[in-house]
């Protein structure tokens, strides 16, 4: 059923988006990445949310940062980075998104944290509203069941509810990577597919479209081939800078699996090893010894200034 899915919307024509206010809930990296790029790029209005007010205004001040460096390499105007950072409000509650056309959620990869969000964001939002995830890894079916409103006792409402769920996976950094990952749950509709693809050409991404599998196609790939630099670490096989060496070197990778383990977060690493464990059964995908360990020291990586290097 995904697979002919996924083969109706690849062959989709350009569709309108119809996104005019864009909704992200959860203003860390990612977030404040999809913000910006959505206020620049596409150009509409963005509402960003968190329960921390350190948060958001740490937030606000990284785009002015980003924003600042492009006007002095005059790839802006001074006033055109005022202008996209007048399209970005912040809010710490989710009933302040009402009138968003699209909520993507970008918060930690804990599905009881995710579904709280969505079981929000279906109470508060538009019916037509689309309902987006930034998962890297968790079924996005799962979370679309989570996306019924508070109160609801209609089975037709439930159905409609879930069918605008969609994932909406970015890399990180946003503004950088030019890739969004879409992944379709086993309820989203093929007009929220179209319109997801039409947005997300809007920020100025390429998409690709993976079925609703532990991983989709980007991690499913890639986060063995990281697990495994990690297993050569550990067993002593060679030095973290000859793993990573042999890599860019020998296959041309920008970077090597340890220090981009170390951009996207070991904790993310290791969450996302253990749900392709846990979904797939298949041990294959234990996660190694040593990533458990360090994310239990508190060494995540570039943004602990800790990690496989230091930052």
């Amino acid at each position: 059923m995904i697979a002919t899915q996924v083969r109706k919307y690849a062959a989709s024509a350009s569709v309108g988006h119809g996104i005019r206010q864009l909704g992200v809930v959860g203003a860390g990296q990612m977030g404040v990445g999809i913000a910006l790029v959505a206020a620049r790029t596409a150009g509409v209005d963005v509402i960003l949310t968190d329960k921390s007010d350190l948060q958001l205004s740490n937030g606000l001040k990284f785009m002015a940062q980003l924003l600042e460096k492009d006007v002095k390499k005059e790839k802006l105007s001074t006033q055109e980075a005022k202008d996209i950072l007048s399209r970005i409000r912040t809010a710490t509650s989710i009933e302040e998104m009402s009138g968003v056309d699209l909520a993507i959620e970008a918060v930690s990869e804990h599905l009881p944290t995710k579904e709280k969000i969505f079981s929000a964001l279906a109470t508060h939002l538009s019916p037509e509203a689309i309902l987006a995830s930034n998962t890297s890894s968790i079924s996005l079916s799962k979370i679309a069941a989570a996306a019924i409103p508070i109160g609801s006792n209609e089975k037709t409402a439930t159905l409609e509810s879930a069918s605008r769920v969609v994932g909406f996976h970015f890399f990180n950094p946003v503004p950088v990577m030019k890739l969004v990952e879409l992944i379709p749950a086993l309820q989203t509709s093929n007009s929220v597919l179209e319109r997801s693809r039409a947005f997300a050409i809007a920020m100025g991404k390429q998409v690709t479209v993976s079925t609703d599998t532990p991983g989709f196609v980007s991690n499913r790939l890639l986060m063995p081939f990281i697990n495994e630099a990690i297993i050569a670490l550990e067993s002593g096989i060679a030095s973290k800078e000859d793993i990573d060496l042999t890599l860019q070197l020998g296959m041309a990778h920008p970077m090597g699996p340890l220090r981009l383990a170390d951009f996207i977060g070991l904790d993310t690493c290791l969450s996302i090893q253990q749900t392709l464990m846990e979904e797939t059964g298949d041990t294959k995908y234990r996660p190694s010894v040593l990533l458990g360990r360090m994310v239990a020291a508190g060494w995540l990586g570039r943004k602990s200034g800790k990690g496989f290097y230091d930052y």
